[in-house]
């Protein structure tokens, strides 16, 4: 099954972060399968304490053969070994070393209370739709009727324009 997977970090070596991540995640995918990967952008931090750092961002897809469930388990504890504040912290969007959100699996419309596919605000956020678009601008998320080049295009954000870091990651 096809899975977008949102990468962000703000503390410590933010792309070094991001690497370590897809390191982590290269394991428990369909083997022989390669991971397609965004450019990272440094976006300013959205709905975080006002002294929060900018945050580099990027989107991976990647082929997984197990449940949307045991991909949310993976990215748990590869957010908790890469340092991520604990579910106390999550709520005021602390900063974070490694934060990582599944967009969407395959064509699979979930709403658990540990998980909801397609991810609820991935078309209210810049930040998340530039990376994906990159890789799918043509995709339509299940629930929708517009491809996700047109989302980007239509979305009404406050959030200033994504700075591009790097297409080598």
């Amino acid at each position: 099954m096809e899975i977008a997977i949102a990468l962000g970090s703000n503390l410590g070596d933010r792309l070094r972060n991001l690497r370590s991540a897809v390191d982590a995640l290269l394991p428990h995918l369909v083997a022989g399968s390669r991971i397609e990967q965004s450019p990272v952008y440094q976006t300013d931090p959205v709905d975080c304490p006002p002294e929060a750092a900018p945050f580099y961002n990027a989107v991976i897809i990647v082929d997984f053969a197990g449940s949307a469930v045991e991909m949310l388990n993976i990215v748990q504890k590869i957010e908790r070994q890469g340092g991520r504040p604990g579910v106390s912290d999550r709520a005021i969007n602390a900063p974070r070393p490694i934060d990582l959100d599944l967009l969407y699996a395959g064509d699979l419309m979930l709403d658990m209370e540990q998980l909801i596919l397609p991810h609820p605000r991935l078309h209210l956020r810049r930040f998340v739709l530039v990376p994906l678009v990159h890789l799918r601008p043509d995709r339509i998320l299940p629930g929708s009727s517009m491809p996700l080049k047109a989302v980007l295009d239509s979305l009404q954000s406050d959030e200033p324009p994504l700075d591009w870091v790097t297409d080598d990651w």
